[in-house]
C-alpha cells in the first residue's frame, strides 16, 4: 500500500462547527480513502502534499441537478438533439466539479443521458466529473411539468407508472423523479396545480423501494406536496409552499426537503428581458414565500438537503456555493448550511463513505484560501483546488 500525507491544513471535517489548525491527514492511494487524521507532526508516508495553511473541507454533494438542460434558455433546451445534449452534459459535469461538487443526484435527464454517462464514468471512459446517482428521464403526466421534448416519461395511470418505472429501473435508474405539481418553466400550469396523483406516485415509490432506490417529487405547491408525502416519497424537491401539516408528516416519515433556493432566485435576478415575462413573474412572486416556508420547515427540524436544480433558467452549474450563501442570508450559520450537503449524502444513502472527512471515508475535498466557517462565500473561490479520491482533479 502506498500512502499520501496531506500536511499543514486548517481542517474542517464537516462533523462539527470547528476548524482545526496544523492538521494532517493520510490517504490510501489505492482506494482513495482517508486512513487517519491528526495534528502536529504527520506520520511517514510515501508521498506528501503541503497545503500551506489553506482550508480543507469536504466536497459538496448536490442532490438536484439537470445536466442535460441549457440554463441560457427559458425552456431548458430539451429540444436539442442527442449529440448536442450529450456534449453539453459533459461540459456541465466539468463545471460542477470545478465549482466544488464531488457528487450529484440527477433529477431528470433528457434521453436517459445520465445513465450512459454514469456507466462511462464507472468504466473509466469519462474523467474530471462528479460521481453520479442517475435518474434517467423523469415521470410526468401528459401535459404536465416534465412534458418537454425528449425529456419525461408520460404516464396517465398507476399501471402506466408501474411499467414506466420498471423500465427505468431496468435501464439503471437509481433515483426516480416524479412530477407532483406544476412549476415555473411550464406555461400552462402553476405551482399549486396538482399533477400526478397520490396513487400514481405511490406506485413509483413501491417499485423503487423494492429495488432499494429512492424517489424524489417535484412539488412546489399544494395539494401536490401533500399528495407526494402521502405517497411516501423520500424527498420533496422545492417545497416552496410546505405547511405545518406537511412538516409534521415529513418529521414522522423522515422525508427530506431540497429547497433549490437559487433556482427561484436566479430568474428575477438574471433573466429580465431574456425569457418570457410569465416565467419571471412566477418565480418572483414565489420568492419571499418560499424563503419563509423553507426556513420554517428547517427550524422545525425537517432535514434540508443541498440541491440547486442546476440547468433551469440562468441557474448554471457553478451555483452550488451560492445556494449555501442564500441559506446563510436566511438565517443559517455557515456550518448549518454545510450540513445540507451531509444531508444530501444521507438521502442518497452514501453517507457511510462520503459527505464528511473522516477515517474510512473517501478523500473528496476542497482546498480554499479563506475559512468557510467564517464566510460561506469562501467556497465560491474560482481557483480552489478540488480533490476526488485523494487525487487533485482541478
Amino acid at each position: 500500500m502506498t500512502t499520501t500525507a496531506f500536511t499543514n491544513a486548517n481542517f474542517f471535517a464537516g462533523t462539527s462547527d470547528a476548524v482545526t489548525a496544523n492538521t494532517w491527514f493520510t490517504v490510501d492511494d489505492a482506494d482513495g480513502k482517508v486512513l487517519a487524521t491528526g495534528t502536529g507532526k504527520a506520520p511517514a508516508a510515501d508521498n506528501s502534499v503541503d497545503l500551506d495553511g489553506k482550508y480543507v473541507m469536504p466536497g459538496l454533494i448536490n442532490c438536484h441537478t439537470h445536466i442535460t438542460m441549457d440554463p441560457t434558455t427559458g425552456d431548458g433546451g430539451t429540444g436539442a438533439n442527442v449529440v448536442e445534449t450529450s456534449v453539453r452534459s459533459v461540459d456541465h459535469l466539468h463545471d460542477l466539479l470545478k465549482s466544488g461538487v464531488t457528487w450529484i443526484r440527477e433529477c431528470g435527464s433528457s434521453y436517459d443521458i445520465d445513465l450512459a454517462l454514469d456507466k462511462m464514468y464507472k468504466e473509466g471512459k469519462l474523467t474530471k466529473v462528479p460521481d453520479i446517482l442517475p435518474s434517467g428521464r423523469p415521470y410526468s403526466m401528459t401535459g404536465g411539468h416534465g412534458d418537454f421534448p425528449n425529456f419525461g416519461h408520460l404516464v396517465d395511470s398507476p399501471d402506466e407508472m408501474r411499467k414506466a418505472v420498471r423500465e427505468g429501473l431496468k435501464k439503471g435508474t437509481m433515483a426516480v423523479k416524479v412530477m407532483a405539481t406544476g412549476g415555473v418553466m411550464t406555461a400552462g400550469d402553476f405551482m399549486d396545480d396538482p399533477q400526478l396523483s397520490t396513487e400514481e406516485i405511490k406506485v413509483a415509490v413501491e417499485e423503487a423501494h423494492h429495488k432499494g432506490r429512492i424517489v424524489a417529487a417535484h412539488a412546489e405547491g399544494n395539494p401536490g406536496i401533500l399528495n407526494a408525502i402521502k405517497a411516501g416519497v423520500d424527498s420533496i424537491e422545492h417545497g416552496f409552499y410546505v405547511n405545518d401539516e406537511e412538516v409534521d408528516m415529513m418529521l414522522k416519515q423522515g422525508t427530506y426537503l431540497t429547497p433549490t433556493l437559487v433556482a427561484d432566485w436566479a430568474i428575477p435576478e438574471y433573466a429580465q428581458g431574456k425569457i418570457p415575462d410569465w416565467e419571471i413573474k412566477k418565480a418572483a412572486d414565489a420568492l419571499d414565500d418560499l424563503y419563509k416556508n423553507i426556513m420554517h420547515a428547517w427550524k422545525r427540524g425537517v432535514p434540508v438537503t443541498l440541491g440547486t436544480d442546476a440547468g433551469t433558467p440562468f441557474n448554471d452549474f457553478t451555483m452550488t456555493p451560492v445556494e449555501l450563501e442564500l441559506m446563510v442570508e436566511q438565517g443559517a450559520t455557515p456550518f448549518e448550511a454545510f450540513q445540507t450537503s451531509v444531508n444530501s449524502a444521507k438521502l442518497m444513502k452514501i453517507d457511510q463513505e462520503y459527505g464528511t472527512l473522516e477515517a474510512g471515508k473517501y478523500a473528496d475535498f476542497l482546498v480554499l484560501d479563506q475559512d468557510p466557517l467564517q464566510d460561506v462565500k469562501a467556497v465560491q473561490q474560482a481557483d480552489k483546488a478540488v480533490y476526488k479520491y485523494g487525487k487533485r482533479v482541478y
